[in-house]
């Protein structure tokens, strides 16, 4: 019998993220559709009382119904203009389902980096149908008519014969008319082409003309024994996962570009992960120059259009190597690898949405079900992937020496206790100060990084101490140069205060610096400065990284100063000099990572100096030179920060020594929320007991760091387990608990950062 004679029934997840509603629910595949239906399809189906339609996505089909066939609808049609999602994602997707927590259809919708087809870009070309001598003639007859439309247009065609014309270079900056154009195709002389062509993902700072280098890549003596071990077991057969812990400068981006050259030549494809979009544009241009066309790059700043290309390029095979941020783990290979993560210490590499998942765990999953091999690189690893290393479930590699001869930057730690007793209310102490007049007398380049955009921190009332807050977020609002206060967190907006709106007296005042006010600092001080600011506010366009980047790289300003964004991973050979103006700022948070965050922030800072000939100099500015975070950071030194940080943690027991459970209550109904949170206590302590109990504790429930975030009141539990398999048995059940109240939202996030 065929298939067309046998009743299909499709499992399907409808499109509504609501707890409730997280299984599957079968559908007859009417015949109609059994050609077009299949797992990964997004669908409308009939859902409920009544004739509501919703969409929903196929997960599997099978001839077998599950209940009474009388009761199972037909699926109404094929969701057109939509990405469906295949096999490999669909598995992926229902893994993080369980790892991490959330909907199967949040985890599905995760795992598509494309949700809409795009309609294809079209170029049309005017080509030549004669040879040149006939153009010559044509355009003889054009000066004696003065047809000077004409004469212009087949002037440019005899001068790019073999390559052809632009249809919208012709009709737009050559201003020649469609009539222009249809006469020449009517009397053959021309023809117009049209063909589909890619949007371009690589950004305008990128050169494609410029011509691609493929040179052997010289590879020091530790750089080369890393590739080679690699490369041995790639072809060996043998998929594993690497951490290569190099020091900032050390070339660890030319051991990546090393093994994918072996990769690509097996036929296989790369994605190539980095933390942050600011990153792209020099990466971005490092892999142009090496592999041309075949990368392309995928992050939020491109366009629906551009996003789709390189979907289509990557799914088609016409890619072999993908760059971008964390969403880039998805790009859907046929063929993958490898998965190299860069900077996989950082911190924007866990998801904020639901599912939250862990980038570098989804890479390893991803890998081992595809047969792909994982290398992750830092100057400072995190200290889970350190200690996964440590205990021989990753293999370990060290990079040791600066590339090329480079030294490391010497690093000057600067009491601002003292500056203050020296009577320096300045921003820059007076070493930074005096090194930042050398540096700009030697035309070389300066760095300067505070961990906090716009002009100021809060705004204070010095009478009754009142602090101007968001009416919609548990925090303060930030003064910007554009006289508003603004809320980091939901962007609410509101003028500058005069007066308090307290107690009416005149004496408020904004408190703290930001990076607006240190630019005003720098102009001031050092007027002669070229400087460029480099933040939240400054990168808001879809090609602002690109051109701030660009022109700092090419000595088109003396100083840049930024937030984290500016000390991720740049390389630029004529900064000797880096700035830290506030180091404490990262280390006092609320945050048992703290310390470690801190750590990175400085060593990645003090790593962006002296990376070219000349020797460089870094400054951290602290009211805490003791603190062990800030020594080892001034002396590179990452195992004596590891040995005190893991002591801490096992003490603790933080991850990476335990694992960590963090539940959020959440609802805009503060009443409700409470009550809630108590129901939650109660099932926790149910279940708990139900685990047993040893290797288990509970904290909380407690309010949220910032226990209202746009009008949604939010409640917290922390969990902790020496077995991640308890933590995920005990979100299971609560995942499928009911609850009483309307509105109530249940999160959960494990190892949370």
């Amino acid at each position: 019998m065929s298939v067309l004679n046998k009743d299909l029934y499709a499992d399907i997840i409808i499109d509504i993220s609501i707890e409730s509603l997280d299984k599957t629910f079968q559908y007859r595949i009417p015949d109609s559709l059994k050609d077009r239906v299949v797992a990964g399809t997004k669908v409308n189906i009939p859902f409920g009382k009544g004739d509501r339609r919703i969409t929903g996505y196929v997960v599997s089909i099978s001839e077998r119904p599950k209940i009474d066939i009388s009761k199972i609808k037909d699926i109404d049609s094929v969701c057109e203009k939509q990405i469906g999602i295949d096999d490999r994602m669909i598995s992926l997707a229902f893994w993080m389902r369980e790892q991490f927590g959330s909907t199967a259809n949040e985890a599905l919708k995760c795992v598509i980096p494309v949700k809409k087809i795009i309609k294809n870009k079209v170029e049309r070309q005017i080509l030549p149908l004669v040879d040149v001598l006939r153009l010559q003639e044509e355009l003889k007859k054009a000066e004696k008519r003065h047809a000077t439309a004409k004469k212009r247009l087949l002037e440019e065609l005899i001068e790019e014969y073999d390559q052809g014309l632009r249809y919208e270079l012709v009709t737009q900056k050559l201003n020649i008319a469609v009539t222009t154009i249809n006469a020449l195709v009517k009397d053959e002389v021309i023809k117009v082409e049209s063909k589909t062509s890619y949007r371009s993902s690589l950004g305008k700072a990128i050169d494609r003309k410029e011509e691609k280098s493929r040179t052997e890549i010289t590879l020091n003596d530790e750089q080369k024994t890393i590739s080679d071990s690699i490369i041995s077991d790639y072809k060996a057969g043998r998929r594993d996962k690497y951490l290569i812990h190099g020091i900032t400068g050390s070339g660890k981006t030319e051991v990546y570009m090393s093994v994918i050259d072996e990769v690509i030549a097996s036929g296989k494809s790369v994605i190539m992960l980095i933390p942050e979009i600011s990153l792209t544009y020099q990466t971005v241009k490092r892999f142009y120059k090496r592999f041309g066309d075949s990368i392309s790059v995928i992050n939020s700043r491109l366009s629906a259009g551009e996003r789709y290309d390189q979907y289509l390029r990557a799914k088609n095979g016409e890619t072999r190597i993908v760059i971008g941020p964390r969403s880039a783990v998805f790009t859907p290979f046929d063929n993958l690898g490898l998965i190299i993560i860069d900077e996989e210490h950082e911190g924007s590499y866990k998801s904020e949405q639901s599912p939250k998942y862990s980038t570098r765990d989804v890479a390893f999953r991803r890998a081992e079900t595809e047969g792909a091999s994982v290398i992750l690189g830092s100057a400072t690893p995190s200290l889970e992937s350190y200690s996964a290393a440590k205990a021989g479930r990753i293999k370990l590699f060290e990079l040791t020496k600066r590339a090329g001869g480079a030294e490391l930057p010497c690093v000057h730690i600067v009491d601002l206790r003292d500056e203050l007793k020296a009577r320096n209310m300045s921003i820059f102490s007076r070493k930074l100060k005096a090194l930042m007049i050398d540096r700009l007398s030697k035309n070389e380049q300066i760095m300067l990084f505070i961990n906090r955009r716009g002009l100021s921190g809060f705004v204070n009332c010095r009478s009754c101490g009142y602090v101007v807050k968001c009416p919609h977020c548990d925090v303060s609002l930030n003064l910007h140069n554009n006289g508003k206060l603004i809320c980091h967190y939901c962007g609410y907006e509101q003028p500058a205060v005069t007066t308090c709106p307290s107690c009416g007296s005149p004496y408020i005042k904004s408190f703290g610096t930001g990076t607006q006010k240190v630019e005003e600092m720098i102009n001031k001080t050092f007027p002669g400065a070229r400087v460029l600011r480099m933040d939240a506010d400054t990168t808001r366009n879809k090609d602002s990284y690109d051109e701030i980047l660009s022109k700092f790289s090419n000595h088109e300003a003396d100083i840049l100063v930024g937030t984290q964004m500016i000390v991720k991973g740049h390389d630029f050979h004529k900064v000797t000099l880096v700035g830290i103006l506030l180091a404490d700022m990262s280390l006092y948070t609320s945050d048992y990572r703290s310390a470690e965050v801190t750590y990175e922030l400085l060593s990645q800072a003090a790593g962006r100096a002296g990376r070219g000939e000349a020797k460089g100099d870094v400054v951290i500015q602290t009211y805490n030179p003791e603190h062990y975070a800030i020594t080892t950071s001034a002396v590179h030194d990452y195992k004596g920060f590891y040995d005190e940080e893991i002591s801490f943690r096992k003490l603790m027991n933080y991850p990476p020594s335990w694992n960590m459970l963090k539940i959020m209550v959440a609802c805009g109904d503060e009443g409700a929320l409470l009550r809630e949170t108590d129901r939650v206590k109660a099932d926790i302590d149910k279940e708990i007991s139900l685990l047993g109990e040893e290797g288990i504790k509970v904290f909380g429930p407690s309010p949220a760091n910032i226990y209202k975030l746009n009008d949604v009141y939010r409640m917290i539990f922390y969990i902790k387990s020496s077995d991640y398999r308890k933590l995920v048995i005990l979100k299971d059940e609560l995942g499928e608990r009911q609850s009483v109240e309307k509105a109530v939202s249940l999160q959960f996030d494990f190892n949370p950062i």
